[in-house]
């Protein structure tokens, strides 16, 4: 029986990007395709998956949030997080939620037939340097970075105002009001104790978030 991926990723390119590696190597899968939260559902319902390839930035609602919402409706799909964001932090947000990987799109040439060979074996897949970083993390769980105190909603804001884009930029990337992208900003700075935009990118520079 063929092997079926469902590719979850607003932006064409990427999604044609990972039909052509995964194509080369197994030529009998079957793709689908999703472009927001409703379509994900939507092609969870019509079809069993071996594997849901969900990128971190999509509209509306977040990979996070649609990672969360599978995990509530207990429907047994394994998920390969995708993202150019910094692997560390989200990856680490997603293997709590229930991820069975992480994989930045940055190196997906070399390491995305791995990741999905993993999972499809039924293990989780992170990168080798990811690894060592969890070690390291384990060695010193008591010291939580400011930025490890946000929301999932939080940090995808933090990390969207420190890659440039201004609150109404952001409001349209996540389908939101102004004012609540401004709430939130608020609450990171806050919980962050920083004072301005310049200061929350310094910060999102120096912890190599962005």
């Amino acid at each position: 029986m063929a092997r079926k991926i469902l590719i979850a990723d607003d932006h064409s390119a990427i999604r044609i990007g990972v039909k052509q590696i995964c194509a080369a190597e197994f030529p009998s899968l079957q793709f689908g395709e999703a472009v927001n939260y409703a379509e994900v559902f939507q092609r969870l319902k019509e079809s069993d998956w071996d594997i849901l390839i969900l990128d971190i930035d999509l509209p509306g609602r977040s990979g996070l949030d649609i990672l969360k919402q599978i995990k509530t409706e207990k429907i047994k799909v394994p998920v390969l997080m995708f993202s150019f964001h910094s692997e560390e932090q989200i990856a680490l947000r997603a293997l709590k939620i229930g991820a069975s990987g992480y994989l930045s799109k940055e190196a997906a040439d070399m390491e995305l037939i791995k990741a999905i060979n993993k999972i499809m074996d039924g293990k989780k897949y992170v990168s080798q340097a990811l690894s060592e970083k969890l070690l390291d993390m384990l060695d010193d769980s008591s010291n939580k970075e400011p930025h490890e105190l946000l929301s999932d909603r939080e940090y995808q804001t933090l990390l969207l105002i420190a890659s440039g884009k201004g609150v109404s930029e952001i409001a349209d990337i996540l389908c939101l009001s102004t004012p609540t992208v401004s709430t939130y900003r608020a609450r990171i700075l806050e919980k962050m104790k920083l004072k301005n935009n310049a200061e929350l990118i310094t910060y999102a520079i120096s912890q190599k978030l962005v």
